[in-house]
């Protein structure tokens, strides 16, 4: 395994020469050339819907494919079990609709404290239009972790779906995610995993996991704008959407609804090819990948940690860490007693440095960590973020608490 190259990895991102130093990861990553140049590359070539007849249904049948064998190889999953969806909200509010068409009284759904609300809305909102119950798994805002001590109350023969994040988009708790599947499933529960944030930071295993479904966004991980769910194609066999009449009852087919955008498809390939590029060496594109994440992993969580330690010494009677779980993703919400968190975050602005403050739609674990402001602070660390950007940003953070 060769050493992460961080100079000629970051070559490759035409907006990181802006000179801007991005902590915005969570949100959305900057996009490598390839990633462009592969979206361009199918929208500008014979193009049609899928077919075999002519280059332009075969360039689409093609774009498809080799999207599914992609983010089989991302996440270990079956190819015919990758679902592509415009974002992860739409694809959960479709799972939502498709799994609780047999809900009614009596039954039971999970939902976390700790969970972006696309991983919560869904849920409660089903369970109400059902009349199904609604269960919660708390937070503890003091340590960021998910509270399990009363799991054995909440998840009972009644459940019917867990839902639950596998790393929090707002203070990076990794929770245990097997545990809590493996308690879903001893009472024949389904376990929906939001691994939106999670997917950028790790290798994905869903069977490890216990995913019965995953839904990931590569826009968080250096590709385009679009999301994708998997799930095993025997599961995915037993569930029937409301769709077109024409249209495929193939799997995964029969979940996506309407024409296919076949160049995005190809943009979030390419995203997967370039991360697992990332390490050299020649070995197939999942090894590659886990080499990758390795040397990405230490990368970013060297940073995460130095910004971490320096926040703590150099701001501790001015900054409020709310990232304190034992096992986080490389991503730290801070507040400021006694003042405002997107002042703070214009002030970094200012000084290009570009830390977003907002509650990022983790609605309810916003509301449980009961700071008084109306936001926090977030600073995301991504693959390319360096040293100097470290430096910039805590210089800057410096300027705006003097």
């Amino acid at each position: 395994m060769t050493g992460f190259d961080l100079g000629g990895f970051r070559a490759q991102f035409p907006a990181l020469e802006s000179g801007v130093a991005f902590f915005d990861a969570p949100g959305g990553t900057q996009t490598p050339r390839q990633v462009g140049e592969a979206i361009a590359a199918v929208l500008t070539s014979p193009l049609s819907n899928r077919g075999s007849q002519s280059v332009s249904e075969r360039n689409a049948e093609q774009a498809v494919a080799e999207f599914r064998s992609a983010y089989a190889d991302l996440l270990a999953a079956d190819p015919r079990g990758i679902v592509y969806g415009r974002s992860a909200t739409q694809l959960t509010y479709d799972f939502s609709r498709h799994l609780s068409k047999d809900w009614g009284p009596g039954d039971e759904v999970v939902v976390t404290r700790l969970d972006h609300d696309s991983n919560v809305r869904p849920w409660v909102q089903a369970a109400e239009r059902t009349g199904a119950t609604l269960r919660w798994i708390d937070m503890n805002p003091a340590t960021g972790e998910l509270d399990t001590s009363d799991l054995e109350t909440v998840i009972t023969g009644r459940t019917r779906l867990l839902a639950v994040t596998a790393a929090s988009n707002l203070i990076g708790t990794i929770p245990d995610v097997a545990a809590l599947a493996a308690a879903a499933h001893s009472h024949g529960a389904l376990v929906y995993v939001d691994g939106v944030h999670y997917t950028a930071h790790h290798l994905v295993d869903i069977q490890a996991l216990g995913a019965d479904f995953f839904v990931c966004s590569p826009y968080k991980f250096l590709g385009p704008h679009c999301a994708v769910l998997a799930a095993d194609p025997q599961l995915l066999e037993r569930i029937w959407p409301d769709k077109l009449l024409p249209s495929s009852d193939e799997v995964p087919e029969r979940f996506e609804f309407g024409t296919l955008p076949y160049e995005i498809m190809a943009g979030a390939t390419a995203a997967v090819d370039f991360i697992a590029g990332t390490a050299g060496g020649s070995r197939s594109r999942r090894e590659s990948l886990a080499a990758s994440h390795t040397v990405i992993a230490e990368h970013e969580q060297a940073l995460a940690g130095r910004i971490e330690a320096a926040v703590q010494q150099d701001f501790a009677s001015k900054v409020v860490l709310h990232s304190r779980a034992g096992r986080r993703t490389p991503t730290l919400l801070l507040t400021f007693p006694g003042r405002s968190s997107r002042e703070v975050s214009r002030a970094l602005h200012e000084r290009g440095v570009h830390a977003p403050a907002g509650s990022f739609y983790a609605y309810e674990a916003f509301r449980r960590l009961g700071v008084a402001d109306d936001a926090g602070l977030r600073i995301g660390v991504a693959p390319y973020t360096t040293d100097d950007d470290a430096d910039r940003l805590l210089e800057a953070l410096a300027e705006a608490l003097a």
